[in-house]
C-alpha cells in the first residue's frame, strides 16, 4: 500500500517516535498526535518530540483521542492515507489502580478513532494490541486463533475489546482493520515503566530490582527495530476484512537470562529482591509469529545480546543515570507548513 499521508497515534510514546522517524526520514508525511499524559515522565515524550521536530515531514499536534470532538476535528482537517493507532494507556498493574484510565484511552478513544476511519473514507487502519489477551493460556507458543476470551486483567480486556470493535467496523463497513499484538518490546527511547528500563537504570545505579515469581518467568523480548520493520511491512500488504498478527521474536527468554545480559553490558552487578508473582502478570509469553512471515517475509532478527547492548548505550548517552529535566517542546516546521509550537487539534476546530 503506497501511504504518504499517514497519521500515527501515540507519537511521543515508544513505539509510535521509532514509527515517526522511520516514515518520516523515508519521505512520507507523518502528523503524529499524543496527549502527552504523565503516566510516566513526560519528559522523556518530549526528548522524543525535540528530536522528531528535526524531520521536515514530521508535524506534531496535540490531541486526546478520548476527545470525541477533537478526534473528530482530527480527521476532518487530516486528509490521510492511513492510521496507524499506537495510543494508549499501557501497563498492566496499572490498571488494578487506575481502571478508568485503560476504559477512557483503551475503548472510547480507539471507537472515536474508528469512527474518524468510518466518516472520513480511510480505507486501512493499523492498529496496536498486546501479547497481554494470551493471559490465562495455557498452550505455547501463543497464536492468533487461540481463544483469548479470559483476560485476567483489565489492560487485556481493553485490548481485546479494540479487536472486537475493530472486527464489527471490518465487518459492517469494509474496514480494512490489522491488529498487531506486540510482545515485549525494547530499546533505545523505551518506557521507563517497564522492565528493560528499569533493570537497566537500577543496575547502573546501584539500587536493588524487584523480580517477580522469584524469577521463574520468561518473556519473548523483541527489539525495537524488529517490530518497526514488521510494522512497515505490514503497511506495504494490501489485505481486506480483519486480520490480526504476533509481533514478537518467537524466542522466549527466561527473565534471569535478560537481567544477566544487562549485568554484563553495563560491566555492574544486580542487586535482586525476589518476589512473588503480582495480579495481573503471567509467567510465560511466546509469540506465534507463523502468520507474519507469510504475509509479509520477515522475522525479527536482533539477538537479546546485542538489542541490550544497545539500550545501555542509548542509556548511557542519554539519561546517565538520572532522570532528565523537562525540555522544550519544539515542534515540526517545513514543507508540512508552519511551526506548530504548542498547537493542537482544539485550534484546528476553531480553524
Amino acid at each position: 500500500m503506497d501511504a504518504n499521508n499517514i497519521l500515527v497515534t501515540g507519537a511521543a510514546g515508544f513505539i509510535g517516535y521509532h514509527l515517526s522517524q522511520r516514515l518520516a526520514s523515508e519521505g512520507r508525511r507523518v502528523t503524529g498526535v499524543d496527549n502527552l499524559n504523565s503516566y510516566y515522565d513526560p519528559s522523556l515524550k518530549q526528548a522524543r518530540l525535540e528530536r522528531l521536530a528535526e524531520l521536515p515531514r514530521f508535524r506534531f499536534l496535540r490531541c486526546d483521542l478520548a476527545d470525541r470532538a477533537a478526534t473528530e476535528a482530527l480527521f476532518a482537517a487530516g486528509g490521510f492515507d492511513l492510521v496507524v493507532h499506537l495510543a494508549a494507556q499501557a501497563g498492566v498493574r496499572y490498571s488494578v489502580e487506575n481502571p478508568h484510565a485503560y476504559i477512557d484511552s483503551n475503548v472510547a478513544a480507539f471507537l472515536h478513532v474508528l469512527e474518524g476511519c468510518r466518516h472520513h473514507g480511510l480505507p486501512r487502519l493499523i492498529y496496536a494490541s498486546s501479547s497481554s489477551v494470551y493471559a490465562g493460556n495455557t498452550k505455547t507458543p501463543f497464536a492468533v486463533d487461540d481463544p483469548v476470551d479470559t483476560p485476567i486483567s483489565l489492560y487485556a480486556a481493553t485490548k481485546r475489546s479494540g479487536e472486537l470493535m475493530a472486527h464489527c467496523y471490518a465487518h459492517l463497513y469494509g474496514l480494512a482493520a490489522t491488529g498487531l499484538r506486540f510482545f515485549t518490546v525494547y530499546g533505545p527511547w523505551g518506557r521507563p515503566d517497564m522492565a528493560p528500563f528499569k533493570f537497566v537504570d537500577a543496575i547502573e545505579r546501584a539500587i536493588p530490582i524487584d523480580i517477580y515469581n522469584y524469577g521463574r518467568m520468561e518473556r519473548d523480548f523483541t527489539y525495537v527495530d524488529d517490530v518497526i520493520e514488521a510494522i512497515v511491512r505490514v503497511m506495504t500488504c494490501q489485505e481486506p476484512g480483519f486480520k490480526l498478527y504476533n509481533i514478537g521474536n518467537s524466542e522466549p527468554v527466561p527473565l534471569m537470562q535478560f537481567v544477566r545480559a544487562v549485568e554484563l553490558a553495563l560491566g555492574r552487578r544486580a542487586h535482586i529482591r525476589f518476589l512473588p508473582l503480582q495480579p495481573g502478570d503471567v509467567v510465560s509469553t511466546h509469540a506465534d509469529i507463523e502468520g507474519l512471515w507469510r504475509l509479509t517475509g520477515y522475522r525479527p532478527v536482533t539477538p537479546v545480546e546485542s538489542g541490550v547492548e544497545r539500550l545501555v548505550s542509548w542509556y548511557r548517552n542519554h539519561i546517565g543515570g538520572e532522570v532528565r529535566p523537562a525540555v522544550p517542546m519544539v515542534f515540526g516546521a517545513g514543507p508540512m507548513g508552519q511551526n506548530l509550537g504548542q498547537r493542537s487539534v482544539e485550534d484546528l476546530r476553531a480553524g
